[in-house]
C-alpha cells in the first residue's frame, strides 16, 4: 500500500475520533441512589395472584416489562403494601400490576384491549384509550422525598 492511501484511511478512521468532544466529568450526568418506599393500596385482597412492581427508565414504559430496571413481587395478602427501593436514574416511572394468574403480563378482558386485572402507575397516571405515556408518568429523583403512593384502579 502506498503511504498516502495509507494515511488517506487512517485519517477517514480517526478523524471523527480525533475531533469529537471530549467527555470530562463535568458533561457526564451523575445521580446519588436514594431509598424510597413506594406504598401500594387499593389492592383487592378476594383476587388471587401477587403485586408486581416495576421500575422504568423512559425505554419500554409501560409496555414491555423485559426493559425494567427493576422488577420485585409480593403476594396480594393486605391491602396495602410496601416496597423498599433504591432507585438511582434521574428520571423514571413506575408501574404496578396486580397479576392474578401471575404470568408476568397484563390479562386483558373479552375485548382484547382493556386490562382485566388491577393497574397503577406512578404520578397519578391513568390509562384513558391507551397505557399513559413515560411523560404522563414518570417522577424526577430529586422532586420526590422518601415515598411514593400508588393506588392501583380494578376494571
Amino acid at each position: 500500500m502506498k503511504p498516502n492511501a495509507f494515511r488517506r484511511i487512517m485519517m477517514t478512521l480517526l478523524l471523527p475520533v480525533l475531533s469529537a468532544p471530549a467527555l470530562s466529568t463535568s458533561t457526564l450526568s451523575s445521580v446519588s441512589a436514594k431509598e424510597v418506599t413506594v406504598r401500594i393500596t387499593n389492592i383487592d385482597v378476594k383476587r388471587s395472584g401477587s403485586i408486581t412492581l416495576m421500575l422504568f427508565s423512559s425505554e419500554g414504559f409501560p409496555k414491555d416489562h423485559s426493559k425494567a430496571v427493576m422488577i420485585e413481587k409480593k403476594i396480594a395478602s393486605k391491602s396495602t403494601l410496601e416496597f423498599p427501593l433504591t432507585i438511582n436514574l434521574e428520571t423514571f416511572a413506575l408501574k404496578v400490576l396486580h397479576d392474578e394468574n401471575d404470568d408476568g403480563q397484563v390479562t386483558k378482558n373479552w375485548t382484547g384491549i382493556f386490562p382485566a386485572e388491577g393497574l397503577g402507575f406512578s404520578n397519578g397516571a391513568k390509562i384513558r384509550f391507551g397505557p399513559p405515556s413515560f411523560k404522563k408518568a414518570k417522577l424526577g429523583l430529586n422532586d420526590i422525598t422518601d415515598s411514593i403512593d400508588i393506588a392501583l384502579i380494578y376494571p
